[in-house]
C-alpha cells in the first residue's frame, strides 16, 4: 500500500472484470454480444470529419438523448447519457444513495454494486434470493435508503415482468429504486414504461450487449425529471464533457437500425436456447435466462476444474470464487460455431473426470 493514498483508499476492494486475453481464445467470458454492431456504425467510423475532434462535444449529449428518447418512448428530458453503464450507476449512486438508511441489494447480483458503497460509504443491506435463484421483490423494505438491482439479474439470469416491479414501486415509494437493464433485450421485460407512474423509478441500460458497442463505452438512464436532474448535478461536479463526438455519432447510427439490433438479438435468443437443451442433456442444472448468458452447474463436476480445463483447450468461460457461486460456470452466448465447440469440450472434459 502506499503512503500517499487517501486512507479510504486502502480499505477499497476494486472491482474485477473478466480476463481480456491477450492469445486468442474462444471468448464466452464477458457476455459481449458475438455479433458485429450494425453496419451504419462501421460508415460513421470511416466517414466521421477528424475535425470535429478539435472542439469539445455537446455537453448535454442533445443529439443522442433525442435519438434513445425516441428509442424508448421517453422525452429526451428524462434521458440521461454516461460513459457505459457502470459511469451511469456510479453517478446514480453518488446522487441517490449516500442515506443515513442502508441501501438494500440481493446478494446475489451485479458484483460492481458491493464496490460503488465502499467506495462512497453507502451502508448495504444483501437480500437472499428465493429458492428458485430469483431475485425477492417481497424482501425489500419501504424504509430503506433505496433498492438496486439488475433486472434480468446477473449472473443468474432470471428477469421479472413489469406488473411485478409495479407492485414493488407501489409499497417502495420513498427512496430511489434502480432497475439496471444490462440484459434485458435478450428475453426480459423493460420497466421504462413505469417511469411516468413512478417518479422514484431510475432505469439504466447499455449499448454494450445488444448492441454491440462494449468497446465504445456508452450507458444510460431513464427516469423522472427530479432524478435525472439529479444525476446531472454530479456530472457536472466531475466531468462536463462525458461524451465524446465519435461515440455519439457512432451510437446515433446503432440505435436507427432496428432490423440488425432484431436479428443479432433473435441470433442470442435461438443459440442460448440450444445451448441449454445440449447441456442439460449432459447433466448440467441451467438456470432459466433472459439473458446473453448461462449460470450452469453440474452435480457431479468440479466447476474449478471444468474452468481450467476449458482455458487449456482455448475456451475462456468465467468462474466466480465465492461461497455462492464456486460450484456455477457462468457462459456468455457466442456464436452457433463457438458454443458448438464449448459443448463438444464440455463433453470430453466430463467423461474424462474420474
Amino acid at each position: 500500500m502506499s503512503k500517499f493514498w487517501s486512507p479510504e483508499v486502502r480499505e477499497l476492494t476494486p472491482y474485477v472484470p473478466g480476463e481480456q486475453p491477450r492469445e486468442r481464445l474462444i471468448k464466452l467470458n464477458t457476455n459481449e454480444n458475438p455479433y458485429p454492431p450494425a453496419p451504419g456504425v462501421e460508415a460513421v467510423l470511416r466517414d466521421f470529419p477528424a475535425d470535429h475532434l478539435r472542439r469539445y462535444p455537446d455537453p448535454e449529449s442533445r443529439a443522442l438523448r433525442e435519438a434513445l428518447a425516441a428509442e424508448l418512448g421517453v422525452t429526451p428530458e428524462q434521458v440521461f447519457v454516461g460513459n457505459g453503464s457502470d459511469e451511469v450507476l456510479a453517478l446514480a449512486f453518488q446522487a441517490f444513495f449516500r442515506q443515513p438508511r442502508p441501501l438494500e441489494m440481493p446478494e446475489i447480483t451485479y458484483s460492481f454494486y458491493p464496490v460503488y458503497c465502499r467506495l462512497y460509504g453507502i451502508e448495504r443491506r444483501a437480500l437472499p434470493l428465493t429458492p428458485a435463484h430469483e431475485v425477492d421483490l417481497d424482501a425489500f423494505s419501504p424504509d430503506s435508503g433505496g433498492a438496486v438491482f439488475a433486472n434480468p439479474n446477473a449472473p443468474t439470469g432470471h428477469g421479472h415482468g413489469r406488473e411485478a416491479l409495479a407492485g414493488l414501486l407501489e409499497r417502495v415509494s420513498e427512496s430511489v429504486v434502480l432497475v439496471d437493464e444490462a440484459y434485458v433485450d435478450f428475453g426480459g421485460e423493460s420497466a421504462v414504461p413505469l417511469v411516468e407512474r413512478f417518479p422514484n423509478l431510475l432505469v439504466t441500460g447499455t449499448f454494450s450487449k445488444s448492441r454491440s458497442l462494449a468497446g465504445l463505452r456508452l450507458g444510460y438512464a431513464v427516469g423522472s425529471r427530479e432524478l435525472i436532474e439529479g444525476l446531472e448535478r454530479v456530472k457536472d461536479s466531475f466531468n462536463s464533457y462525458p461524451i465524446d463526438s465519435l461515440a455519439s455519432a457512432v451510437a446515433i447510427a446503432a440505435l436507427a437500425d432496428r432490423e440488425h439490433f432484431e436479428a443479432c438479438r433473435e441470433k442470442v435468443i435461438t443459440t442460448r436456447e440450444r445451448t441449454r437443451d445440449r447441456l442439460e442433456r449432459l447433466g448440467f442444472t441451467v438456470l432459466p435466462s433472459r439473458t446473453n448468458f448461462l449460470l450452469v452447474t453440474h452435480p457431479e463436476q468440479d466447476a474449478a476444474q471444468l474452468f481450467v480445463g476449458l482455458r487449456e483447450r482455448g475456451i475462456l468461460v468465467r468462474h466466480f470464487n465465492t461461497e455462492a457461486l464456486r460450484d456455477y460456470l457462468r457462459i456468455s452466448v457466442g456464436t452457433e460455431d463457438e458454443m458448438d465447440s464449448l459443448v463438444e469440450t464440455l463433453e470430453t472434459l466430463c467423461q474424462a473426470a474420474p
